[in-house]
């Protein structure tokens, strides 16, 4: 391999991504929209629960039990840990990610990998926008300048380790991505409750929003898993190439 062919590579996957989005884009948005029909029922009746008795009872009562371990050491650890939720931990680990799959010419899994979280990303904020969910004020909190619901950090964090749990899935790598995984989405889903900054119901929203994002966008854009360790080095030519419904639908456009 010359390092010409490589300086092809992303022009190459960048063909291809576009050739995926027009043959999947009508799939994507059904995903999108059903996805988010969900979170405006549950947001709905929260209004619902806020009227006739405050809001939920589990939202408060959870949040107060996990201000009660306040203390000074802790605020220190959940300040610094929250940031790890986007852009000092999940951001550039997804960059890193996404320079493996690039240099491991896995252009399928690459576009599964920045549909997914691009996706999510969009989702959360056309969420937030749509439903005005105000910030829990239950004592004094750190301030944020967005809307509570649901938790981008738990979205983000979900995402993040949803979807290389599914790139990974058959390696020796999954069993690692869904321990540690899972120890990341918990810590950082406590961090935003101990700091005050959202309901239990935000995060949970986050959680069930990302996994079915994920899940969805892997049967819409089918990214190659691994069947044994021994594949991660090779490139399976379903990795760059397009499906014959792919062809079909990109040569209807």
């Amino acid at each position: 391999m010359s390092d010409l062919d490589f300086w092809k590579w992303p022009q190459s996957f960048l063909q291809f991504l576009q050739q995926i989005l027009v043959a999947r884009w009508q799939l994507l948005l059904l995903l999108a929209i059903g996805v988010c029909l969900p979170l405006l029922v549950f947001e709905q009746l929260a209004v619902v629960v806020w009227r006739n008795s405050g809001g939920f009872s589990w939202d408060d009562s959870i949040l107060l039990a996990v201000h009660a371990m306040a203390q000074p050491s802790l605020d220190r650890v959940a300040t610094t840990l929250t940031k790890f939720g986007v852009f000092r931990g999940v951001f550039p680990a997804s960059i890193v990610v996404s320079l493996v799959l690039l240099y491991s010419r896995r252009w399928r899994s690459l576009a599964y990998w920045l549909i997914t979280l691009s996706g999510s990303i969009v989702i959360n904020r056309t969420t937030k926008v749509w439903l005005h969910r105000v910030r829990p004020s239950l004592w004094d909190t750190p301030p944020e300048l967005d809307f509570a619901f649901p938790s981008g950090h738990a979205m983000s964090s979900m995402t993040f380790v949803a979807a290389l749990l599914l790139l990974t899935w058959g390696s020796r790598w999954s069993v690692w991505v869904a321990s540690l995984g899972s120890a990341f989405i918990v810590a950082i889903g406590w961090t935003r409750l101990y700091l005050g900054v959202h309901f239990p119901s935000d995060i949970l929203a986050g959680w069930l929003i990302s996994i079915a994002w994920a899940i969805g966008v892997s049967l819409i854009i089918q990214p190659y898993r691994m069947s044994s360790p021994d594949q991660i080095a090779a490139v399976a030519p379903e990795e760059t190439s397009l499906t014959s419904e792919e062809v079909e639908a990109v040569g209807q456009e």
